[in-house]
């Protein structure tokens, strides 16, 4: 917890984090932590997806990992898993009202990169 107040003291914003009892930014970090959740939620914005359509989405991560990083998007409820009653299993993922929210950053961040890019 003490690491917590001296984030607080550093931040340019303290008068309104002081509010809370963890930073808003450590808050977003933890969510956001991870390699591949941003591009995860980038394509559940567009359609609901099974388990192995993100696999081929994002080919360079195994299956651990993303199962990971599924998990605990899931347990901070940006994604919502639908498992159906079938056999073989069918899992499918797709977006939670507060996963929705966070697109528009992620379209902000899109545009970013691309002026980035187009700059250089």
């Amino acid at each position: 917890m003490d690491q917590v107040v001296n984030l607080h003291e550093e931040c340019f914003m303290k008068d309104k984090c002081n509010t809370y009892d963890i930073c808003p930014m450590v808050l977003i970090q933890d969510i956001m932590s991870g390699k591949w959740k941003i591009l995860v939620l980038w394509y559940l914005n567009y359609k609901t997806l099974r388990f192995s359509d993100i696999q081929r989405k994002l080919p360079q991560v195994s299956q651990k990992v993303l199962s990971r990083q599924l998990k605990s998007l899931e347990e901070d409820n940006l994604i919502h898993r639908e498992v159906y009653p079938v056999v073989p299993p069918k899992v499918e993922y797709s977006l939670t009202e507060l996963g929705q929210r966070i697109i528009p950053i992620l379209e902000m961040m899109h545009k970013f990169g691309a002026e980035i890019l187009e700059e250089n």
